[in-house]
């Protein structure tokens, strides 16, 4: 849909705005809001802070939506023990000033503090606070771009104050707000049919390599009892062995620190990073040199290996296909099939099913920092047709995996595609690139 623009223009002299039509003003956020403060963080170790009936909201809920109620609670206590923890009324703006959240926005349904990484726009004059949220929306960048430090960056308050946004009249404004409002719904609406996709195509890819790595690809076989918890019955041909009667070698990758062992080439240093749903992707790159890979040729790989992450992501397996023979790596189990028995492609994708996977987590150690040991992965028990059934059933989860994949990329691509077309709209909206006047009293009429 297309939109018509405004009959005139004038330059705002802000880069992020640049044209604006010609009876808006430019003015600092400090003209449009009364006050733009934050609040504080009460100390942990005083109990009688917490707990109470005051929303108190962090970065962390910062999602773009309405905030009605928040996670963590402060009593009046706290207020009165911090001046800086001020409740600010329903309506108020929020944005991230810290970190990985910078640039956040929300705004309150109901009154709350904050803590002092949120940045509060409170007490609006000449602005619509919706509308204010649409053009911070549409500032993220800029705003961004206007932090500092490195590690850590952050938009202070006095920066924020000084930005320059555009301001039509109220009605105008409220005229844009309810376009964006109604706009944003339906591609919102998209959005979600997309995931929901994306969520059943997902499941059928992990019912597809369940059943065919348990069940196989005849339906008509005669099947036995696995005596295995979690797998069932499977084809009376088959076997059931545990995984280190089938292995030549179970062993681990090296598990002392890297920081002195990193080069910028040499021999591929795969890491758990790496290893996501039967797949090895080297987009982090880290290398050790050669002599330090031979040194520790236990952990050197061959074609045909299964890798399964050892500690963090655990239920990751990948096997290793021709292209990452020779790498090293580094805190992943390796487990080398006995090729006459058992197809290294098999293995990874049993452990890639449900059974697999509930497998692996219920051998997981530690409670603290939970792992996997080979001695325990040694004794798994997994299912073992005979080898060229193994091939076969491989090469039908491939393809039926590959099919179930590009569908997951198309949705997942839509979904890209409309949240760019969401965040074109705004700023188009809020920047007067476009004339939305006539569509809101257009389907007021209709309505």
């Amino acid at each position: 849909m297309s939109f018509p623009v405004y009959s005139s223009y004038r330059y705002s002299g802000v880069e992020w705005l640049g044209e604006v039509p010609d009876h808006w003003i430019v003015h600092r956020l400090s003209f449009a809001f009364r006050t733009i403060s934050s609040g504080t963080t009460p100390p942990s170790d005083r109990p009688e802070l917490y707990g109470g009936d005051v929303n108190w909201v962090t970065t962390g809920e910062l999602r773009e939506v309405a905030i009605s109620e928040t996670a963590k609670a402060v009593t009046t206590q706290a207020l009165d023990a911090f001046p800086t923890l001020r409740v600010y009324p329903s309506g108020t703006l929020l944005i991230a000033m810290y970190g990985a959240t910078i640039g956040r926005l929300g705004w309150l349904a109901a009154p709350a503090a904050t803590n002092q990484a949120c940045c509060a726009l409170a007490d609006p004059k000449g602005i619509d606070p919706r509308f204010g949220f649409f053009v911070l929306a549409a500032a993220k960048e800029a705003l961004i771009l206007l932090s500092s430090g490195g590690g850590q960056p952050n938009i202070n308050q006095e920066k924020i104050r000084a930005f320059p946004i555009p301001l039509p009249p109220l009605p105008e404004q409220a005229t844009i707000v309810a376009f964006l409002d109604r706009e944003t719904a339906k591609i919102d609406a998209l959005v979600e049919e997309q995931r929901r996709l994306i969520e059943l195509l997902k499941e059928k890819r992990q019912a597809v390599i369940s059943h065919a790595v348990t069940k196989g690809l005849d339906p008509t076989v005669p099947m036995k009892d696995s005596g295995v918890e979690w797998l069932g019955q499977v084809p009376a041909h088959w076997e059931v062995r545990r995984i280190g009667s089938v292995s030549a070698k179970i062993t681990n990758g090296y598990v002392g620190p890297t920081r002195d062992i990193l080069v910028d080439q040499g021999v591929r240093y795969l890491q758990s990073l790496h290893i996501k749903r039967n797949k090895i992707s080297f987009h982090s790159p880290y290398y050790v040199q050669q002599d330090w890979s031979e040194a520790h040729a236990k952990s050197i790989l061959e074609a045909g290996d299964v890798l399964i992450v050892q500690t963090g992501d655990i239920g990751q397996v990948a096997v290793v296909p021709e292209q990452y023979a020779g790498c090293n790596c580094h805190a992943l189990i390796i487990v080398s099939p006995i090729r006459a028995e058992l197809d290294g492609s098999w293995l990874a994708w049993v452990l890639n099913g449900d059974f697999g996977f509930h497998s692996l987590l219920s051998i997981q150690t530690g409670a603290l920092h939970p792992h996997l040991n080979c001695g325990n992965v040694k004794d798994l028990h997994v299912p073992l047709p005979p080898l060229q059934e193994q091939a076969e059933i491989v090469e039908y989860v491939v393809e039926q995996a590959e099919k179930l994949d590009a569908l997951i990329a198309q949705a997942e691509a839509m979904v890209l595609v409309l949240q760019e077309r969401r965040a074109a709209l705004i700023s188009a909206a809020v920047t007067g690139k476009i004339d939305v006047r006539d569509a809101v009293a257009k389907q007021a009429k209709a309505a």
